[in-house]
């Protein structure tokens, strides 16, 4: 008889996120058995419980299979990747994020903290409807796809988050230290294009001070 471990290795996914309804149709049986089996798993250490209903096998996480963009999207589907930890990614700004900071379509701000992951926050943006994944691309890790922000839309992403106004170009090369040479390459149309994203009016009057400021 296969134990739980090899029926979720079997199916194809021993290196992802299962989910309570991956695991009711994986496994025969009444959901007693199924809870049962899922105990036995969790106390022998060869499954771990990220949260409520999402599960992943202890061999991915040693074998580093799986990376923390994954996992923040399918602990919070709908998601995408944004903020500092979207610009650390594409090289922007030199630190690295130690949190993994993503938009959620949810309208509740959620904290997760994950062992051996470290912390995943969700925050929900006022976003125009049809325009959440606008400047939004699809990147692989491992075989597994997530989603990431382009540059410009995580840093507007932060300001429509802390509703910030634009702060000028210095203070984002002295403050947040992005680099010269990466502010440079953002177009008028760029920022054009992104405009209709955000609902608040504050949001549409920092897109046009940053344009300002790059044709000077």
């Amino acid at each position: 008889m296969q134990t739980l471990i090899e029926h979720i290795t079997n199916a194809g996914l021993g290196d992802r996120v299962v989910t309570e309804a991956q695991l009711s149709r994986l496994l025969d049986g009444t959901p007693q058995r199924r809870y049962n089996l899922v105990n036995r798993a969790l106390h022998r250490g060869d499954l771990l419980r990220l949260r409520r209903g999402r599960y992943l096998l202890s061999s991915a996480v040693k074998q580093g299979k799986v990376h923390p963009f994954v996992l923040a999207q399918a602990l919070q589907p709908g998601s995408y990747i944004s903020f500092e930890t979207a610009l650390s990614f594409h090289g922007w700004i030199p630190e690295s994020t130690p949190i993994t900071m993503s938009v959620t379509p949810d309208r509740r701000r959620q904290t997760l903290d994950i062992p051996k992951f470290g912390h995943f926050l969700y925050y929900p943006l006022a976003l125009n409807t049809g325009w959440f994944l606008e400047n939004v691309d699809r990147d692989t890790f491992a075989g597994q796809s997530c989603l990431i922000a382009q540059p410009l839309r995580a840093l507007l992403d932060i300001f429509c988050l802390w509703k910030l106004d634009f702060p000028g170009l210095r203070s984002l090369t002295e403050g947040m230290r992005i680099d010269e040479y990466e502010l440079a390459t953002i177009g008028i149309d760029d920022l054009e294009r992104l405009r209709p994203v955000y609902q608040h009016k504050r949001m549409d009057t920092c897109i046009s001070a940053l344009q300002r400021e790059l044709i000077q």
